[in-house]
């Protein structure tokens, strides 16, 4: 009888683990991302976010963008945000849940081209509160290595309609397979995340 009970006692010790293991799956499936807005914009060292068109710029700053481009490059750097969600505030049936993203490798597409890849240098904790927390990713690309084939004019245009003032995150697109740590251990998203600046990616 002690054996059988000793059974009995491991299986509903299973059940309830995998009751757990399952519901925390479904909890972490739901924490959503979106890009956010763009921060600390600068254009070979000038920053243009109260700028917004060309005409903005003075004559020294045309004549910074004119030598960078005739020395080959015109680097950008700049704080990009992705929001965070994590809806699992304990409403709705579902368990409160915080979530710890301990690694987020990511790709960057600016206007569909292949740009720039890395990962968080430290965990970020989302809580499961409803409220948005912010991934601050910061961004170092040279925009004349990347779209060879463009003029001066346009890749300052492009510049502008990221970083300037009245700019957007709509010309990039990032790519990101979050692990999150839980705890049963770390969860690797099976794929890769689509985060776009008009919808929460989940």
């Amino acid at each position: 009888m002690k054996k059988y009970i000793i059974i009995i006692s491991l299986m509903l010790a299973m059940s309830n683990l995998s009751c757990s293991v399952y519901d925390t799956l479904v909890n972490i499936s739901r924490v959503k991302f979106k890009l956010g807005k763009v921060d600390n914009f600068s254009l070979n060292g000038i920053q243009i976010s109260n700028k917004q068109k060309l005409s903005d710029f003075s004559t020294m700053d045309i004549l910074n963008f004119s030598s960078a481009v005739l020395q080959g490059k015109l680097p950008v750097s700049f704080m990009l945000n992705v929001e965070a969600k994590n809806p699992n505030d304990g409403t709705g049936g579902y368990k409160s849940t915080g979530a710890t993203l301990k690694s987020f490798p990511w790709r960057l597409l600016i206007d569909n081209k292949e740009a720039i890849s890395g990962n968080i240098a430290s965990a970020v904790s989302v809580p499961g509160t409803g409220e948005t927390t912010i991934i601050k990713l910061q961004m170092n690309v040279d925009l004349i290595q990347l779209f060879k084939n463009q003029g001066y004019e346009s890749l300052v245009n492009l510049a502008l309609n990221i970083g300037g003032r009245g700019g957007s995150s709509s010309k990039l697109t990032l790519f990101a397979k979050p692990v999150v740590s839980t705890v049963i251990g770390d969860l690797s998203y099976p794929g890769e995340l689509k985060i776009v600046d008009y919808e929460f990616s989940n």
